[in-house]
């Protein structure tokens, strides 16, 4: 099958800008898919995964408010209630049919409180490496000496020349290629294409605007009760070796909480498991898409993803939550 061709189809959300990518094949199967990127990334992070998804399914791309090429503006309440209400306009109102959220990062709980959000209009979630905290996380510091370092340490990143400082050092090239270079275990797709995805929207006039109030970002409605109220299909992807969440140990606080019917799938790969090993992803994805599309919702019937394209440790091998 030829993937359907990628259109560029702004939107708009509170009255800001939106960019948002589409591809449709002629004849789509099951859901249509929402494709959600983590902190810092943007539509381009799909690269990989968009072009073959989109031989199947209807494939949407988002970049969220404070993102990428969608509008940065002063004011806005940036965080999860504003990213989760986002992603529900735009399935509601572009979209319009049950979709599957697939997000990355920061964009695998913008996926889950919006997944949450969408009751039945939301076909299912499936999260990469997703961030956001359990309530036990949410706890206060104990202690005057914990309490003296979380506080310190909050004024120092609340100064503005500090944040400047930190900025211009984040968005230079040689930083960004550093960063990705950590959270990448195959470092193959660490390339100029993938740096300045990242690096061209940090040149956008409210960039630092918006990364000043990453400081201050409410942490969000806690994993436990989101997935408490998730209703449709969910799928863990983890690339198990990510350096920034401590995946092993966050895999087993999901394991906890997941609803029982939870698909889990591990990988040796990183952050971004999508576009570190994306053939791996894709297969995964498309067997899982198979088996969530109802008998007549499509003419055409998927063929089975082949077992060998996902490989995972033999010690943490594909499973059902329980």
């Amino acid at each position: 099958m030829v993937s359907a061709a990628t259109r560029v189809e702004p939107w708009q959300h509170l009255g800001h800008g939106v960019h948002a990518v589409t591809a449709v094949p002629e004849r789509p199967e099951g859901p249509a898919l929402l494709l959600v990127h983590g902190f810092g990334a943007s539509t381009d992070h799909w690269r990989h995964n968009l072009p073959v998804l989109a031989r199947r399914h209807e494939v949407h791309a988002i970049d969220l408010l404070g993102f990428g090429r969608s509008a940065k503006p002063a004011g806005l309440h940036y965080g999860g209630a504003l990213w989760r209400d986002q992603l529900t306009a735009y399935v509601t109102e572009r979209i319009g049919r049950p979709t599957v959220l697939v997000g990355n990062s920061l964009g695998g709980f913008a996926s889950l409180a919006a997944g949450v959000a969408l009751g039945d209009q939301a076909a299912g979630v499936v999260l990469l490496n997703a961030a956001g905290p359990f309530s036990d996380e949410q706890a206060p510091p104990k202690g005057w000496g914990s309490i003296a370092r979380q506080t310190i340490g909050g004024a120092l990143l609340r100064s503005p020349v500090l944040q400047r400082l930190l900025f211009e050092n984040l968005r230079r090239p040689a930083t960004i290629r550093r960063t990705l270079n950590q959270v990448y275990i195959d470092r193959t797709n660490v390339d100029d294409d993938l740096v300045e995805a990242i690096l061209r929207p940090s040149r956008d006039p409210g960039a630092f605007g918006v990364f000043r109030t990453v400081f201050d970002i409410p942490r969000g409605q806690p994993l436990d009760e989101l997935f408490a109220q998730l209703t449709c299909p969910l799928l863990l992807l983890w690339g198990i070796r990510d350096p920034w969440i401590n995946a092993a140990g966050r895999r087993a606080a999901f394991q906890r909480h997941a609803p029982a019917a939870t698909r889990e799938v591990v990988l040796e790969a990183g952050h971004c498991p999508h576009d570190e090993v994306p053939e791996q992803v894709n297969a995964t994805l498309l067997e899982w898409l198979a088996g969530l599309a109802p008998a007549g919702l499509s003419g055409a019937t998927a063929e089975p993803a082949p077992p060998a394209a996902v490989p995972v440790p033999a010690a943490a091998s594909d499973r059902t939550a329980a």
